[in-house]
């Protein structure tokens, strides 16, 4: 564990058994990705979830800027939405009778109600959906779905934002669209970001970093150049590979 990252950005621990096996530790620093990447099941989302509060594990330490969010041996279990976190969802999670600026406002339970349309037209139009604020999910392509899925988590003001394989419901043209937004508002944010996905050219163009899982466990931790140009073992190269064809192919 880095102490650095612990005490200015995310640290992560989770252990359990049963009934989803779990054996990862992590920390990501303020401004930089780090990529989760394994195949389907091996644990990707449920930490994502632990950290968001979605899920509770049996096991394990969760803390942000130093504030303790999860700690099971001390009993310590913050609800969801006393956490600073930033999710978007591969599905966006989108109300689908609210329209843009709705959908946004649900996130702004903190902010005063006289400002919370004018904050989330803003959000919107720092996404470049300017102009579509008045739509529904419905009228709304993929893409501009997604941007407004992450105008929402970032409307919660968060210490960390979560990315649960935010490009795999779009076409080609807008995912590359999509990574240089994110590349724009990662200059502008400096928070920690966890990206899981099964992508390895999402995990070439943003990770700073990239752990490799596999049935719960943590494979491999390093730079995305150390590990794609030295895998620790073969099954993190047959791994990597599998993760290479899937990017072909999508």
């Amino acid at each position: 564990m880095r102490d650095a990252a612990a005490r200015a950005g995310l640290a992560v621990t989770l252990r359990q058994n049963a009934p989803i096996a779990l054996d990862v530790e992590f920390a990501v620093a303020p401004g930089e990705i780090l990529a989760l990447v394994g195949p389907s099941g091996s644990g990707k989302s449920t930490a994502l979830r632990a950290i968001a509060g979605l899920y509770t594990p049996s096991g394990g330490r969760v803390a942000c800027h130093g504030s303790v969010w999860l700690d099971r041996d001390a009993g310590i279990l913050v609800p969801p939405r006393q956490r600073r976190t930033g999710m978007v969802f591969q599905s966006y999670a989108l109300f689908p009778h609210l329209t843009a600026v709705e959908n946004v406002i649900e996130a702004l339970g903190d902010v005063r109600p006289d400002q919370r349309q004018a904050q989330a037209r803003v959000l919107l139009k720092r996404m470049h959906l300017d102009g579509l604020e008045d739509r529904r999910p419905a009228q709304l392509s993929g893409g501009q779905q997604q941007r407004v899925a992450v105008a929402r988590a970032l409307a919660r003001r968060p210490d960390v934002l979560l990315l649960d394989e935010p490009f795999s419901a779009v076409d080609r043209v807008t995912r590359r669209r999509l990574r240089r937004e994110l590349i724009e508002l990662r200059r502008e944010l400096s928070m920690p970001v966890i990206l899981v996905t099964h992508d390895l050219d999402d995990v070439v163009r943003l990770a700073d970093r990239m752990c490799v899982l596999n049935g719960g466990k943590i494979l491999q931790t390093g730079t995305v150049e150390e590990v794609m140009a030295r895998p620790a073992s073969p099954l993190i190269a047959e791994l990597l590979d599998l993760a290479g064809e899937d990017a072909a192919e999508a």
